[in-house]
């Protein structure tokens, strides 16, 4: 049985930590609601761009460019571009751990085709990196606070492969965010780019040919996919966090008050066993 002594010394170790991890939890809620605000405000700038673009798919419809244009070639998906969204830390809960599991599912769906990787976040990294695969390239410590001209680079970079024919399509692989309780994971390909076949004509008046305004936003569509995923990835990144930290402060709370109630059961069976031998001591002397 342990003494009273290692009793203590175990609580101020778990509440060490519990306050630690009440800290990590407050952190963050705080960056939550800040990359929570950027996600809120990006979706209807996604909205209205996603208007727009089919709009001008449907002006130009029936133009026969559009089967030569480099980022709507249909190929064989022989070679596959996965772009993977994880973290660059841990105490996530399994935000990091469905990431990864959904990437070797999808290599393992695609088994068939050489696939490439670029890593954003340190874990998808590191894990991938271990076991040998090809990783085209990385990008670490962005995911802290998303930049715009982070996405811009990396689908500079998915559009060269893509064009040059070194990929035949572009996935994106990363957690949606929901809410602060629920993510979920999206696998969406961005490349080559789908036409929406049904999209709505509306007779405007263009100042530039239509098939000039869509080659011109082509490639945007292409960087605001990149950068909604990556606002959605941090915010479903800080919840996750913030909910294992609370989870873990709760537990903290839990063992702490185990660890109480065995703390005084020991100390009342001491007192009861010197009662006893003193009892008993007086005992043998009468």
């Amino acid at each position: 049985m342990p003494s009273l002594i290692d009793l203590r010394r175990r609580i101020r170790s778990v509440r060490s930590t519990q306050q630690l991890t009440k800290a990590m939890k407050m952190v963050s809620a705080a960056r939550l609601r800040r990359a929570q605000d950027r996600v809120l405000a990006a979706r209807p700038y996604a909205a209205m761009f996603g208007q727009v673009f089919s709009r001008v798919a449907g002006a130009v419809a029936r133009d026969e460019r559009l089967d030569t244009h480099p980022l709507l070639a249909r190929r064989g998906e022989n070679r596959i571009l996965l772009v993977l969204l994880t973290a660059d830390r841990g105490l996530a809960g399994a935000f990091n751990t469905n990431l990864i599991k959904a990437s070797q599912h999808f290599l393992e769906e695609h088994a068939g085709a050489a696939i490439e990787l670029v890593a954003v976040g340190r874990k998808g990294r590191d894990f991938h990196r271990k076991r040998k695969a090809a990783i085209l390239g990385e990008l670490v410590g962005i995911t802290q606070k998303v930049q715009h001209s982070d996405a811009v680079n990396i689908a500079r970079q998915v559009i060269a492969h893509f064009q040059s024919a070194q990929a035949d399509a572009v996935y994106l692989l990363y957690n949606e965010f929901k809410r602060a309780l629920s993510q979920k994971l999206a696998v969406v390909r961005i490349l080559p780019v789908t036409l929406p076949e049904e999209a709505e004509r509306l007779d405007y008046i263009y100042e530039q040919p239509p098939m000039a305004l869509l080659e011109g936003l082509l490639a945007r569509y292409v960087e605001m996919a990149i950068y909604q995923a990556l606002l959605e990835s941090s915010a479903a990144e800080f919840a996750a966090r913030m909910t294992a930290m609370d989870a873990a402060t709760s537990n903290a709370g839990e063992m702490i008050e185990k660890l109480t109630l065995f703390m005084n059961r020991v100390r009342q069976a001491s007192i009861t066993r010197e009662i006893i031998e003193v009892v008993s001591g007086a005992g043998a002397q009468g």
